[in-house]
């Protein structure tokens, strides 16, 4: 652990901008200790000036997340048989024994699969990296996946699927060098709120040499500073794409030189757009006309084109093809591979990127390697040290889909770690319902109120970002040193340690003996090599000596502050080097609004919350910001339901009702409704938004789509409390897990 009377340098450990921040120690010579509102040291934080993704700029939740480092801790692992029983605690030691027995038994039984694990962008890279050797490696079963699953997995798909590869080809410095940024799907204000300050900054100072256009259906933060908002229909987004594209063509807008010599698939998918008249694509967007050709004319006729999407995009049945929809539009104006273009997706967990890079997803290897492909696990395989056909051949489980092999009784063990998906997944009451058939689930979790954990047999006390060392990769593919600088919590672990033991007890001693987190590290750069997300020259002493790295950074390079795009020379890693335009026809909402539910449901993020509140929920300031959720409907909708600002509504899908303080406002368009995502229900104002979502997922990329869903509101007279309020479960809950806090 780092000396404690110098301040550290580290990443934020909240969204992917990454940012880099410098802590001070709760104590200095000659001034008082400063402590939180429990009494506890506490260290503080400030942006880090010299870190190039934020230079020094740093978000309020950045800013007071030293408030929230040893609040509401899991201390020691805690076991009970049967939800009906009271926790218990029990060593470490009965705590291996248990998940040894489960996994030999269930080995011997029903096989490999069916055991599964869920992970978290909120791992460093070196946890991310040991969870699929044990489970992919010494278990046999490719059932890991991760919350980039609800997160980036349609852009890793339409990266994969249009370029050859996952990669965000841009840095952060274009947003310094565009002339068109382009957002879509993305309130960056509010969602990744420095790199927005930047976007305003370059626009104050230059009004004149940046456009910015917002597509959105509701009128954000980020939309306000917008030339162009686009409040487009829900589930439009691939006909405005496609609309857009034609307009390019129709304008001469396009790079024919790039098509010929870097392109594949343009006939077909001219073909795809040339039905999508201006006419058309407006009537169905709900957009004018002139607002779709003003916008066009941008694409076509300037130069240094940088295009930003986040969940909007990602989270819908059609997110892979919106991805490669928005890509298209880059390969045919060549706005791609040089300074201020090219598309961006900018990720929700800090180490999203990193966990892809180490494989952390059901149908990946370390450096960007398929399981489905022989020569990749043959050479995991021997890196490792197991025999052939060791991993298996066929993709795992995804999230979702680990989910209904609970229902159908086929899965024994369920792990969750360092997440919280009695949240953030779709149609709770059925992931509840889920995991009361499981016979062991398991939670490794730092905080010991989760909502997830009220749904466990055992839990495993974590010890999380600044109690382990360890590197994460932000959204601009820069990787930076996350050290160890408060001791371990308790009697928690690093998770990275706990999947190693596990490893070594189960017979496999020689792939899981690590002296350090820098070591296994070591280990996961070296199986980077020659791979497009090349860590292979990086270490944790690099690191620490130089400050973050961007990739690719083989072996033998030289640390540089200097950003680096991908496919500058107009080379894509397909077999043939040419990226390739995707012809997908729209398919609108999965989900569309009808008579029953006329309304579409749409959900996001505020500004001082963070995800499942685990971390932000604690700190006052935040906290006051937001002090509740709040439903936004136009005031049209408003008069037509009878709904009255600041009184309550009901909001009912297929799958449910919930209650909320409504807010009438036109800044979402009519026909919408919004609710923030992040009330579970262990706080007194729950709101669990994902208990009206559906489970329909995009095909390609099997990332669900939370972003839209149909609803219809009524008035309301009181709170609906959730149900574990109303039988006195979470007061049980609360008790039984008292003993472990500290």
């Amino acid at each position: 652990m780092t000396s404690p009377c110098k301040s550290i340098q580290s990443q934020c450990p909240y969204c992917g901008v990454g940012c880099g921040l410098e802590l001070m120690p709760p104590g200095e010579a000659g001034k008082s200790v400063k402590r939180d509102a429990e009494g506890n040291p506490m260290w503080t934080a400030r942006g880090n000036k010299q870190h190039p993704s934020n230079l020094g700029q740093v978000c309020i939740k950045g800013a007071t997340v030293g408030e929230t480092l040893a609040k509401g801790r899991l201390t020691q692992p805690l076991y009970r048989p049967t939800f009906n029983d009271d926790f218990q605690p029990i060593s470490w030691e009965s705590a291996f024994d248990l998940l040894t027995g489960r996994i030999r038994s269930t080995l011997s039984g029903k096989g490999a699969d069916a055991i599964a694990m869920y992970g978290s962008g909120q791992f460093h890279t070196e946890d991310y990296y040991m969870a699929q050797k044990l489970l992919k490696g010494a278990l046999g079963t490719n059932n890991f996946d991760a919350n980039s699953r609800l997160c980036m997995s349609s852009a890793v798909a339409g990266y994969t699927r249009s370029l050859g590869s996952d990669g965000p080809p841009c840095c952060y410095e274009d947003l310094d060098h565009c002339s068109v940024a382009f957002l879509i799907g993305t309130n960056t204000a509010e969602c990744h709120p420095v790199l927005f300050q930047r976007l305003l900054k370059r626009k104050k100072r230059d009004p004149k040499g940046l456009t910015i256009v917002v597509v959105d259906p509701r009128c954000t933060d980020t939309a306000k500073i917008a030339d162009h908002h686009l409040a487009i229909a829900p589930g439009t987004d691939l006909a405005l794409l496609h609309g857009l594209a034609r307009l390019v063509i129709e304008d001469n807008g396009f790079d024919s030189d790039f098509i010929d010599a870097a392109t594949e698939g343009f006939s077909d998918y001219a073909k795809t757009i040339n039905t999508w008249t201006a006419e058309e694509t407006a009537r169905l967007c709900g957009i004018t006309e002139q607002e779709l050709r003003d916008v066009g004319r941008l694409w076509s006729r300037r130069a240094g084109i940088l295009s930003l999407w986040s969940m909007g995009v990602n989270q819908r049945r059609e997110g892979t093809a919106v991805v490669s929809g928005l890509i298209n539009l880059h390969l045919l104006t060549g706005e791609i591979g040089k300074p201020g273009a090219g598309p961006f997706s900018l990720t929700g967990q800090p180490n999203a990127m990193g966990g892809r890079e180490a494989g952390g997803l059901a149908h990946l290897l370390p450096g960007y390697r398929l399981v489905t492909n022989p020569d990749h696990r043959s050479e995991v395989e021997q890196a490792w040290g197991l025999a052939s056909g060791s991993i298996a051949a066929e993709p795992g489980l995804s999230a979702w889909q680990q989910v209904e092999a609970m229902e159908r009784g086929e899965l024994d063990l369920w792990w969750v770690a360092a997440t919280n998906p009695l949240v953030s997944m779709p149609d709770l009451e059925r992931v509840k319902a889920a995991m009361e058939r499981c016979p062991l689930v398991v939670v490794s979790e730092a905080y010991a109120d989760t909502e997830t954990s009220h749904y466990a047999h055992l839990l495993l006390p974590a010890s999380q970002w600044s109690e382990k060392s360890g590197a994460m990769t932000n959204s601009e593919r820069r990787v930076t040193l996350c050290p160890a600088f408060r001791p371990q919590h308790g009697d928690s672990r690093p998770d990275w340690e706990v999947f190693a033991e596990l490893g070594r007890r189960l017979g496999f001693v020689d792939q899981f003996t690590y002296a350090s987190a820098a070591e296994v590290y070591s280990e996961f750069a070296a199986l980077s090599a020659s791979r497009i997300c090349d860590v292979s020259g990086l270490s944790h002493q690099l690191l620490n000596e130089h400050g973050p790295q961007q990739w690719p950074f083989p072996l033998g390079h030289e640390p540089t502050q200097a950003a680096k795009r991908l496919y500058v020379g107009k080379r894509f890693p397909t077999a043939n080097g040419r990226a390739r335009f995707q012809s997908d026809a729209p398919l609108g909402l999965a989900e569309p609004p009808c008579e029953i539910y006329p309304l579409v449901l749409t959900v996001g993020r505020y500004l001082g919350q963070w995800h499942t509140m685990t971390r932000t929920g604690k700190v006052k300031r935040l906290n006051s910001m937001h002090p509740e959720p709040r439903l936004e409907i136009h005031p049209s909708d408003a008069e037509q339901f009878a709904i009255e600002d600041g009184g309550l509504a009901a909001i009912t899908s297929r799958r449910g009702t919930l209650t909320a303080r409504v807010s009438v406002t036109d800044r979402i368009r009519k026909g919408s409704v919004f609710l923030p995502m992040h009330w579970g229900f262990t706080h007194s104002e729950a709101c669990e938004a994902n208990t009206l979502m559906h489970d329909q997922a995009c095909p390609i990329s099997k990332q669900p789509e939370l972003k839209a869903t149909a609803v219809v509101v009524a008035p309301a007279v009181s709170v609906m409390q959730p149900v574990e309020q109303q039988s006195g479960r979470l007061e049980r809950l609360r008790r039984m897990l008292t003993p472990a806090l500290r």
